[in-house]
């Protein structure tokens, strides 16, 4: 086995914000082993890495970060020095369904990653060898009224069940912080999009929709506020912070690029039409209004102040250029997306790992 500088254990590397984590790690850092642990659930897709599956520093591991045991083996295994915490539950609707889940995966699952981690490094862990980084929302600070911006030090006020597991998660991992001494950084972003998202989530789901010439479901009047932010720079960030990021300390995360939900599918509309319409129906006559959801938080917006002036991070990429290119992927990588929504993708992988269902 090659002798690597750094083994880190990056978790939901096969889900969308993970999969660009891990191929940053895998491609720009050869030194380092990195074992990507995903369960696969429906939003776990390998297909997403397929263009580093194959590199000699990359490892895929198929378990449930909810399993205690197993959790503790896979550390005995490989000996991480470092964790990126990406696996989470985390669709809101799906939340206010089925509660339960969130609780154990991103509660449960969070405490059983950092047990391993502690009991593999001691309560002596070392500050700049060892490292436990969890990735979070803007959404466990609850809602804005029309004005102001989320701070790292704005008090947790989270309203959906989503939202409140990952407080909790929040919580827990400054807990082992204070408590035990583990070197911990917490980030919160807010709403992410570009390539490889699964089509639950908005900008992939209207995209889908478009090409199927499908109804455009709006929430309400449309007038709840996202900060967007491309997941580029949002992978960006993660890997500076990771690197660079000061131990016990909280970053926020965002696009400062706030929209409406009736402005950014308007929006997406536009850019659709500019680039493939084809049957002359104006694509925002498909809107349609549906019942909004319970507890829809107003609005969301990051102030980015922190990581920007200490790290000198900013997005890379403009709303409109980061919203033309993922409907161009979207449009060019159609293959994708039907395999996607049609749970074809899931063949690849049991073929690959042999998961089963």
């Amino acid at each position: 086995m090659a002798d690597f500088e750094r083994k880190i254990l990056i978790t939901g590397g096969a889900g969308f914000i993970g999969s660009h984590v891990v191929r940053i790690f895998v491609d720009q850092y050869p030194q380092y082993q990195i074992v990507n642990l995903d369960k696969l659930t429906y939003a776990g897709n390998l297909e997403n890495l397929k263009d580093v599956e194959g590199k000699p520093n990359y490892t895929f591991v198929k378990a449930d970060i909810t399993d205690e045991e197993q959790i503790e083996a896979i550390f005995n295994d490989y000996k991480f020095d470092s964790v990126v915490h990406l696996a989470a539950e985390s669709h809101v609707d799906r939340s206010i369904h089925s509660p339960k889940e969130f609780i154990m995966t991103n509660i449960v699952g969070t405490v059983n990653l950092l047990n391993s981690a502690r009991a593999s490094w001691g309560d002596g862990a070392t500050e700049g060898k060892n490292l436990f980084y969890h990735i979070s929302t803007d959404e466990v600070y609850g809602s804005l009224g029309a004005e102001g911006l989320f701070t790292e030090t704005t008090p947790y006020d989270p309203h959906s069940p989503y939202s409140a597991s990952k407080a909790s998660s929040d919580h827990i991992v400054r807990a082992y912080f204070h408590t035990y001494g583990l070197p911990i950084i917490i980030s919160n972003c807010s709403n992410n999009y570009g390539p490889n998202q699964f089509p639950e989530k908005l900008i992939p789901l209207m995209v889908h929709n478009l090409k199927q010439r499908k109804a455009l479901p709006v929430y309400g009047k449309g007038e709840n506020v996202r900060d967007w932010l491309y997941v580029g720079d949002h992978a960006a960030a993660i890997d500076l912070l990771f690197h660079k990021g000061t131990v016990g300390e909280t970053y926020n995360i965002g696009g400062s690029e706030e929209r409406n939900n009736l402005e950014l599918v308007k929006q997406l509309c536009r850019i659709y039409d500019e680039l493939q319409n084809d049957d002359g129906l104006k694509s925002e006559e498909l809107i349609e209004f549906v019942q909004d959801r319970p507890g829809h938080d107003f609005r969301y917006a990051i102030d980015s102040s922190k990581i920007q002036n200490e790290l000198g991070w900013k997005p890379a990429h403009t709303f409109e250029q980061g919203m033309k290119s993922t409907v161009k992927w979207y449009l060019e990588n159609e293959e994708w997306l039907n395999n996607v929504t049609s749970g074809e993708y899931k063949k690849y992988y049991e073929l690959q790992y042999n998961t089963g269902n």
